[in-house]
């Protein structure tokens, strides 16, 4: 048993060492497409060959990196076979997981891999593209735990997934043309042409830890996915962050009163889009408390809104006053988030036993994403002023 987590071990700490060559490989190939671009500004002969020889070098580092990664590899696959092996003349136990192909449960499955510290042969284990992680889709996670913790504002951005670590995503803007009628047999109308725009898009890692040791795991019998639920978030926090990053940076317009919110959605923002409101927590107590003339409060009853509210008909969503600015910050977003942002997600989140100074290792949590604004004209963002009646 010992000697199959040592191996484990050994083999974990290769992976590691790959992700961090794939990153450094993948930054390398940034370097040499910004240095072939210097030879389109290349003036003599003296600067194509500076730029020919920073070629040369960058391609030799990424040779060698290549060829590091290639046998961390076999020495990874050397090592997976060997547990195997020890794994397969180990004696076996009743248990609620079977040798012979039994299909494990992905919480079930997910618990293994931390358990373990390996990914190979886990039945029903879905793992990133290098192999060495595990990912954690939000459906294995309890229903309650979802509803409890995660902001519904998340699932209203367009989630694109890609393949690659970079590239251009092709939008098509909305429009408000129409199609015109021709006769029969008579050449088609000219129409107007589609508005379509390119949005460059970068994929980032973003890193937390989860608070649990191999020792810890090694020690006790902990409930493992509990633990896991515990910090999910975590990714979830991230997006949000991000995304509020993006929804401040709309066009300014400012609102006083709940008139102004309604010039916004009704003369503002074309009909063309579907709002949504985006508020603070402040702002929202704030329009909690606004009566009209008879005594009855402006907000209207919605038990299909986050908040149980909704304004002009339009869902109201709440976050933090610090997600949008600062403590007791009155701040809005008004506009079909959908078409102001997408989320380009290039893994899901994952987690993976990562070196550590003092435990030795803990596991560490990832996701790798990007987040773009994709149609200005589809939101505003400001700042609410009370107005006393």
């Amino acid at each position: 048993m010992n000697k199959s987590k040592i191996l484990s071990a050994r083999a974990n700490l290769k992976a590691n060492k790959v992700a961090e060559l794939e990153e450094s490989i993948e930054e390398l190939n940034k370097r040499s497409e910004l240095e072939a671009k210097k030879l389109e500004q290349a003036g003599n002969d003296e600067e194509v060959s500076a730029v020919e020889k920073n070629l040369e070098d960058i391609q030799k580092e990424l040779d060698d990196k290549l060829a590091e990664k290639e046998q961390l590899e076999k020495e990874i696959e050397d090592l997976q076979n060997q547990v195997e092996e020890l794994n397969r003349k180990a004696p076996t136990y009743p248990s609620q997981e079977k040798r012979g192909g039994q299909k494990l449960e992905q919480r079930d499955a997910i618990a293994k891999y931390i358990r373990s510290g390996q990914t190979r042969d886990i039945v029903g284990l879905k793992t990133t593209d290098s192999g060495s992680a595990a990912l954690i889709p939000t459906e294995v996670l309890k229903p309650h735990f979802v509803n409890k913790t995660r902001n519904p504002l998340l699932d209203l951005v367009k989630r694109v997934q890609v393949n690659s670590g970079g590239g251009k995503y092709p939008v098509i803007k909305k429009t408000e043309n129409k199609m015109k009628s021709t006769d029969e047999l008579k050449d088609n109308p000219e129409l107007a042409k589609p508005n379509i725009t390119e949005v460059d898009y970068s994929i980032k890692t973003y890193r937390g830890y989860i608070p649990v040791s191999q020792e810890m795991i090694d020690d006790a019998d902990y409930d493992i996915m509990a633990i896991v639920e515990e910090v999910f978030n975590q990714g979830e926090n991230t997006e949000l962050s991000l995304i509020a990053d993006i929804l401040k940076t709309a066009t300014v317009a400012d609102a006083a009163g709940f008139d102004g919110i309604k010039d916004i959605y009704n003369k503002k923002l074309k009909p063309i889009y579907k709002a949504s409101i985006v508020v603070t927590q402040s702002m929202f107590a704030a329009l909690d408390k606004v009566k009209d003339k008879n005594g009855n409060y402006m907000l209207q009853p919605d038990v299909t809104s986050p908040t149980g509210y909704s304004f002009g008909g339009k869902t109201i969503y709440t976050v933090e006053d610090t997600v949008f600015g600062s403590e007791r910050d009155m701040k809005f977003f008004i506009g079909d988030i959908s078409e102001f942002v997408s989320l380009f997600d290039r893994s899901q989140v994952s987690v993976k036993w990562v070196n550590n100074d003092i435990y030795g290792q803990l596991l560490g949590l990832f996701i790798r994403l990007d987040v773009k604004k994709v149609d200005e004209d589809a939101g505003f963002f400001g700042t609410y002023t009370d107005v006393v009646a």
